[in-house]
């Protein structure tokens, strides 16, 4: 090859390793609305506290970040595929998804919680013996109640999305859910949760893991450390914690809940 062709070649190599660089990190949460987390405006544009804190993060790397909306069931998948870049969608730090991709430091904690109509007896989970009990798929709540509630005479049902488990203890065609102890704290303040209460929270156990953080491929280490920079960045700077309390009128940022 000449030097003429080599210096060519070479410099359309550079171009196309540059365009590559500029292209947008595709940042995946879940399609179906988790409010406050994430919701569709009055505008139809996604609003809400990771959708914020996504573009604050990006904001830290210096870097383009587009949205991209994920079935729940399937977002591990259009992580690991290379669909996506990067999960900030309320997921939880578990031994069983480090398994499949990789996790930054948290940014927050939830525990978990039982929400029921108001004026059930529920003094802990042996009443959730001969009940119904609603929860949504995918999730560590799902994991829980296979790993802890099993064989207890309890008949699960499982769901796609939050809004649908919610939508079914409201109409009455459940006793009971299992659910985010933020996200649950949200929906009693909404007026169709104004007849719910949350009733109890589950023990400890493994299946919630160590908090929620944005997942990443295993193979991308370079974006988790620029990743956990960014989220060390808006833990102390204020950032998320002024968000936070702009959605939920208390701090959730960095810390456990308990």
């Amino acid at each position: 090859m000449s030097l003429r062709l080599m210096l060519a070649a070479g410099l359309a190599f550079a171009a196309a390793t540059t365009a590559a660089q500029a292209e947008p990190l595709k940042v995946a949460f879940a399609a179906e609305p988790y409010p406050p987390f994430t919701y569709k405006s009055s505008s139809g544009d996604w609003a809400g506290f990771e959708i914020d804190l996504a573009q604050e993060i990006c904001k830290k790397m210096e870097v383009e970040c587009v949205q991209a909306p994920t079935g729940w069931g399937g977002i591990i998948p259009a992580l690991t595929s290379g669909k996506v870049d990067m999960i900030l969608g309320s997921m939880s730090i578990t031994e069983d998804r480090e398994k499949v991709i990789d996790f930054t430091d948290p940014y927050y904690y939830s525990s978990a919680v039982y929400v029921a109509p108001k004026g059930t007896e529920f003094s802990g989970e042996a009443d959730l013996k001969g009940k119904t009990l609603g929860i949504q798929g995918s999730t560590t709540h799902a994991s829980y109640a296979r790993a802890a509630l099993t064989g207890k005479r309890i008949q699960m049902k499982i769901y796609d999305t939050q809004e649908q488990v919610n939508r079914d203890l409201l109409a009455g065609r459940l006793d009971i859910m299992l659910a985010d102890q933020i996200g649950m704290a949200e929906l009693l303040k909404r007026d169709e949760g104004q007849a719910l209460e949350i009733v109890g929270k589950a023990p400890a156990h493994e299946a919630f893991g160590s908090g929620v953080g944005i997942g990443v491929r295993e193979s991308d280490t370079e974006l988790k450390e620029k990743l956990n920079v960014a989220v060390a960045a808006v833990l102390e700077d204020g950032s998320c914690s002024k968000l936070s309390n702009a959605y939920f009128g208390t701090d959730i940022c960095g810390g456990n809940t308990d």
